[in-house]
């Protein structure tokens, strides 16, 4: 028996273990209320936008896209054209409002109060963590701060050589198989994987290697991964996720993107020698040797302390994916219109001759600069196909559409880019392929958010510059060498919904060598 004193300590225990066992579940128990009490809300806010049929209170629509990629492409064509201007799609308890119109795409993008990125971004996460693409506040504020300076135009004229390199290579590459049909897709990625590898990384490939080889078929399978995912939205949450067939495929194409690219920053960092980082007085470095935006990660890293290891792999990660892959699939595309368009390609050719003189010769920053209609062709083809076909954001409050509805704060909107493109009341006969939309004359017409291969806002691309002078030299090298005839056209390749727009099949051209 225990005495008097004992049984008072252990009562005054057993009290305060109860008591904190008794806060900790109502605090739980008001958490839940009140988590429960913003998806009620939420869901009953966004089941007054119109939309496709519910199959059930508890499944909601999203069963309209349980098909194929090309299937999923074609429905939500169908839905932009049904419930313009903005219409809600829900899986479970995830709502979201598909947004059509360009004055809720300028409402939405010019904000920064609606900045962070959507839960559909959580997916890349394992890939690629919270980099520039994925992060939001503070640190993707210094990210960006960080990252600006290699894009700045001073640096751009030094990559000019390497695109022309590459290009030549490519060329190689296109001679030797032009006695029949090209299927594109795999050589324009190798070529822009290569690109973006000596320019932004600082390091050579040639895709000889296993490692390489590995890395890139990583690349071209983690999507079809990822797609599975947001098609079945439970599996977001990695706890859930758990249970997929598909985790181990993830988690086996994850390790060989991340060893590959901590491969690529440990070779740098071997090589690597101090810059001056960027200042109010002096923004961008210059000197005789060539700056990549590694050097510029690790400088950060080194000096000011602003940034990991860790969290150089992301940004090396989310660039060395986002740098490759979106201009692969433009150029890709540009190509394919090009030899469907020969009146336009010949345009090109003309202006070409005009500003470099003889047609071999490799053009230079000035001369990629002045090349406006190559430019307004460019722009025509990420009109009709953005690589960026969609993007989805968090709103930062409540947000009332243009036609009169309320999105309450936190819901998730889809901004379907492809559809904003071809909307008849912004681009008259929207299919037809037009460089002449680009004239200034007819942009000034338009409204500033009707075109956004870029995006747009605070979190534009922050290497689109980058990409028109790679798309740009990428394009005069091809011309200067061979005559485009068409395989492929718009009306026979099959458009699929992936981590950027691409083709069921591939894209197929013939190149006939130019006669100098």
């Amino acid at each position: 028996m225990l005495p008097p004193e004992k049984k008072l300590t252990v009562n005054v225990r057993m009290l305060l273990s109860s008591t904190t066992l008794l806060v900790i579940s109502l605090f739980l128990i008001f958490y839940f209320i009140k988590k429960l009490k913003c998806v009620v809300i939420e869901l009953v806010d966004l089941g007054k936008l119109d939309g496709p049929s519910n199959f059930n209170i508890i499944i909601g629509n999203v069963l309209h896209l349980h098909t194929t990629p090309e299937g999923i492409f074609k429905k939500l064509r169908q839905f932009a054209r049904d419930y313009y201007p903005v219409y809600q799609l829900r899986a479970l308890h995830f709502p979201a409002a598909c947004i059509l119109a360009p004055e809720d795409f300028e409402a939405i993008l010019s904000n920064p109060i609606h900045i962070e990125k959507s839960l559909v971004y959580y997916l890349l996460h394992n890939w690629l963590g919270t980099g520039l693409l994925t992060s939001g506040g503070q640190k993707w504020a210094t990210r960006r701060k960080i990252l600006t300076p290699a894009f700045h135009f001073s640096i751009l004229q030094q990559f000019i050589a390497i695109f022309n390199e590459e290009t030549d290579k490519l060329v190689d590459t296109l001679k030797q198989l032009s006695d029949q049909p090209i299927e594109i897709t795999s050589h324009i990625t190798q070529f822009t994987l290569k690109t973006i590898g000596e320019t932004a990384m600082g390091t050579k490939f040639e895709f000889i290697t296993q490692k390489q080889l590995e890395y890139k078929q990583a690349i071209l399978e983690i999507g079809e991964v990822l797609l599975y995912r947001l098609l079945n939205s439970w599996l977001v949450y990695d706890f859930l996720n758990f249970f997929s067939p598909r985790r181990w495929k993830e988690k086996r194409l994850v390790k060989t993107l991340h060893t590959f690219t901590q491969n690529v920053i440990t070779e740098r960092e071997k090589t690597f020698e101090k810059i001056e980082l960027p200042t109010e007085e002096h923004d961008v470095y210059i000197g005789k040797k060539r700056l990549a935006m590694l050097d510029l990660l690790l400088t950060a890293k080194n000096e000011e302390r602003t940034i990991d290891e860790n969290g150089i792999r992301e940004e090396v990660d989310t660039f060395m994916f986002e740098g490759h892959d979106t201009t692969s699939v433009a150029l890709s595309f540009a190509l394919m219109l090009l030899a469907n368009h020969r009146n336009v390609q010949d345009q090109i050719v003309d202006e070409m001759v005009t500003i470099l003189g003889d047609l071999r010769r490799k053009p230079t920053y000035s001369d990629l600069q002045e090349m406006k209609y190559l430019e307004r062709a460019i722009k025509e083809s990420l009109r009709l196909y953005p690589s960026v076909h969609f993007i989805s954001r968090k709103l930062g409050e409540d947000f009332v559409t243009s036609n009169g509805l309320k999105l309450p704060k936190d819901t998730i909107t889809h901004l379907h880019i492809y559809d904003l493109h071809h909307n008849p009341d912004l681009y008259p006969d929207p299919e037809k392929f037009d460089p002449d939309r680009f004239r200034p004359e007819n942009t000034q017409k338009r409204h500033p958010f009707a075109y956004l291969p870029f995006s747009a806002g605070p979190r534009n691309c922050i290497g689109q510059k980058f990409a028109m002078l790679e798309l740009k030299a990428a394009i005069c090298g091809v011309l200067s060498h061979f005559i485009l005839e068409p395989v492929d056209t718009p009306e026979s390749i099959i458009l699929v919904v992936d981590l950027v727009l691409r083709t069921k099949n591939g894209i197929k051209i013939k190149f006939v060598p130019r006669v100098k």
